[in-house]
């Protein structure tokens, strides 16, 4: 019966430990996905505002807009690369939500 009550423990233990861990794991999703709003918004304003540059330039045909085309486009880019790595977080956390979610099931906890 003491081995019993014992295993009972460390099963509850272990479901508190997971439990846990699911909620830290959802709210660091939450957070994530809150950043790639923001993000997604971002880069759409830096991707027009590259465009427009890129425009002018082909209509200046001066340097300096040519210039400011290049760096535009520059932080679009790095704008599209942390986007691209939040939204590679997002995935992850979501993978790990649902590892965390099967161990919540009854036969599933390997």
């Amino acid at each position: 019966m003491a081995a019993g009550g014992i295993k009972l423990k460390l099963v509850a233990m272990a479901q508190y430990l997971v439990e846990r861990r699911l909620m830290d794991v959802s709210r660091r999703l939450r957070k994530t996905r809150e950043e790639l709003a923001i993000a997604d918004e971002q880069l759409m304003a830096l991707a027009e505002a590259a465009d427009e540059a890129r425009l002018r330039s082909l209509v200046s045909e001066t340097p300096l807009a040519a210039k400011e085309s290049q760096e535009a486009q520059r932080h679009a880019d790095a704008m599209a690369g942390a986007r691209d790595g939040l939204a590679s977080q997002v995935k992850r956390l979501e993978h790990e939500l649902d590892e965390l979610l099967d161990k919540l099931v009854p036969g599933n906890a390997g």
